[in-house]
């Protein structure tokens, strides 16, 4: 497997979400499946927004939270922007203290969701303007949310303001 993600991180808030699409579970409520069945219907004109990412220096990652019986994990997805223009900027007035969904695409193709109906999302974004004339500029969004799994993989529409996303069919998500 290819390290990183793909360009392109697709956002709404939770707010947004009628209905979440299924991970499949046993009667305990663990799951018995790591990928979502069906798509993530949105409130009437709400649609998932995106960023583009520095592909080299972003990624996900997953780590184990809490003891036994109750262990969870803690998913993480750090996307770097390249830039500090006015709409990357805006990026961090929305997410702060905002409970979001993010849906990126690892660099195997598939998509994966970080962030969960259980627990509320934390996105904090921090910005460096570079240094000199040839430092590089970036805003960096670093996001944690609890989930029963590692980031859950995602085959449903994304319904974005640009149209729809088919996770399925698309392959590159650019």
């Amino acid at each position: 497997m290819l390290p990183g993600i793909r360009r392109r991180v697709y956002y709404t808030h939770k707010n947004n979400i009628s209905k979440w699409p299924v991970l499949p579970g046993a009667a305990d409520g663990r799951p018995t499946q790591s990928t979502y069945v069906g798509s993530f219907e949105l409130k009437e004109g709400k649609h998932f927004h995106y960023f583009d990412l520095l592909v080299d220096k972003s990624g996900i990652t997953s780590e184990p939270q809490g003891e036994a019986p109750s262990q969870t994990q803690l998913n993480k997805l750090t996307g770097v922007h390249p830039g500090t223009k006015e709409e990357a900027t805006m990026l961090s007035a929305y997410f702060n203290n905002s409970d979001l969904v993010f849906i990126s695409q690892d660099a195997d193709g598939k998509y994966r969701v970080t962030g969960s109906e259980m627990s509320q999302t934390k996105a904090t974004v921090n910005q460096d303007g570079g240094q000199g004339f040839t430092g590089t500029a970036s805003t960096t969004v670093n996001v944690e949310a609890g989930d029963l799994i590692p980031q859950p993989f995602y085959e449903g529409e994304i319904d974005t303001e640009d149209g729809i996303v088919n996770p399925q069919g698309s392959g590159s998500g650019d």
